[in-house]
């Protein structure tokens, strides 16, 4: 003869399932979140790129319009 499973679970399994559930549940929460952070991570560093970008241009433009200065020689010094 084979047992059947009662139609009702006793306390200790319904506590079981709820637990079973919560976690997957939160898991589910945790990885949405750390998701979206990677996501806002992604675009500040192309803002961030954008911007070091635009600044390094801006620099070698003002590199070549402005004429290089002379260096000027220093003296030797004597030795006695």
């Amino acid at each position: 003869m084979s047992a059947k499973k009662p139609a009702e679970l006793s306390p200790e399994g319904v506590a079981r399932s709820d637990r079973k559930r919560l976690a997957a549940e939160e898991g589910a929460r945790a990885l949405a979140d750390v998701e979206r952070q990677a996501i806002e991570v992604r675009k500040n560093m192309a803002r961030l790129r954008e911007v070091r970008e635009a600044k390094e241009a801006a620099d070698e433009a003002l590199r070549v319009a402005s004429p290089t200065p002379a260096l000027k020689k220093r003296p030797r010094k004597r030795r006695t």
